[in-house]
């Protein structure tokens, strides 16, 4: 019988060097050089092969099992970081002044443990495994990107799993893995607005079209769409998160922008909500005398996992992690995640693995500047991977 902790765990300490040696050069975006560059090379020690995406910032793996063929499976890992400082004790921390806040170099390194175990055992499994590296989950998304360049192609792919580590969900303690049969995480879109009015000075307002009264009658009627016209059954979430306007006291200015976020699970809602802010803003700028600039960026959709295949990963994880510790995620999270497009693509799952490490007692979360990991975990994350394209390929 072949172990795969037991095999994974002889990789342990490279699985652990790797992400403290990536954890010391976080990149950001689409411009991953550094980073791309030492995934490159461990695919070479390994004798994986592979190519490169996104003018050589994305690298997709392929190892071909020898039990002939079969369906190819895509394993994805993030690996961009977040342009913030670190402030950690750790002898690896950040050697710039960005930070791995948010676990994608673990994921990397977890992925490349998966690449070591997968390519020193092609003789136990049929198909093909093709290894995801991809920049700029953070902003401004590599997933569309690698699939546009072909990323799911030659072999054509049947099946993705992913994963983020951290603690995403507050249902899945420290150690446990999180799965959901469903929506996962809500779409990811942005908005930007601009009030235009005409300014002068604040003494003689009749003199002015006040851009600022209109954005806070902007503000107040576009919070009303999620609490007056979203049925309470449907998720959604609309939040304005910058106002900017005006530059002293007596000065009422020309023009206040306004800039936020919306989150849903539904496609159709995402369309109603972009088209109903853009008529609110129209409205009230028109009753008012002024002008707008409205600008609906549609960015990640919602992560919806792919039933089946999700139980098809649990079967598999069971074999790794006890049964109780794989909980199922009663409430969807309203965070996004790239991962979205590859799972339009084919079926496919996404699952948390818990954690964090605290600091002084101080459990700090992803995208703080002392957000940190619990290094002993990663082989569940690791296992869990080759265990289930085992399982899937040789079905």
């Amino acid at each position: 019988m072949f172990d795969i902790v037991n095999e994974v765990k002889k990789h342990e300490e490279d699985i652990i060097k790797w992400r403290r040696e990536l954890h010391k050069i976080p990149e950001l975006g689409l411009e991953l050089p550094k980073t791309s560059r030492f995934i490159q090379d461990r695919l070479d020690e390994m004798g994986v092969d592979y190519s490169t995406l996104i003018n050589g910032n994305a690298v997709v793996g392929l190892i071909k099992g020898e039990l002939g063929e079969g369906k190819t499976l895509a394993l994805r890992a993030d690996m961009d970081g977040l342009p913030m400082c670190e402030e950690t004790d750790f002898e690896f921390k950040s050697q710039n002044e960005n930070m791995h806040a948010c676990g994608h170099d673990a994921h990397a390194a977890m992925l490349l443990g998966v690449a070591k175990v997968l390519s020193e055992n092609r003789d136990k499994f049929k198909g093909n495994v093709k290894l995801l590296f991809q920049p700029g989950e953070e902003y401004p998304g590599g997933a569309k990107p690698m699939l546009e360049e072909g990323a799911f192609e030659n072999p054509k792919v049947d099946g993705v799993l992913g994963l983020h580590t951290g603690q995403i969900s507050g249902e899945v303690d420290h150690g446990q893995i999180g799965i959901s049969y469903g929506p996962m995480m809500a779409s990811m879109d942005r908005f930007f607005i601009k009030v235009k009015g005409r300014g002068g000075h604040g003494a003689y307002p009749q003199a002015c079209i006040d851009p600022i009264v209109m954005a806070a009658e902007i503000i107040l009627s576009v919070q009303k769409i999620v609490s007056r016209e979203v049925p309470p059954y449907q998720p959604a979430v609309v939040s304005i998160c910058r106002v900017e306007g005006g530059f002293n006291q007596n000065i009422i200015p020309d023009a206040v922008e306004l800039e936020g976020t919306v989150r849903t699970f539904d496609n159709d809602l995402r369309k109603k909500i972009a088209k109903r802010i853009e008529e609110i803003v129209k409205g009230v700028t028109d009753s008012n005398a002024g002008d707008y600039e409205y600008v609906y960026d549609f960015k990640y959709p919602a992560v919806i996992n792919n039933r089946e295949f999700t139980e098809d990963l649990v079967v598999s994880a069971e074999k790794i992690v006890d049964k109780d510790d794989i909980i199922e995620i009663e409430h969807p999270l309203m965070g996004g995640e790239d991962m979205a497009y590859f799972l339009q693509e084919a079926p496919g799952t996404f699952i948390f693995l818990s954690n964090i490490l605290p600091i002084d007692g101080v459990a700090y979360g992803h995208h703080n500047s002392k957000f940190a990991l619990d290094e002993s975990q990663f082989y569940k994350g690791t296992s869990i991977f080759v265990q289930f394209a085992l399982d899937y390929l040789n079905e």
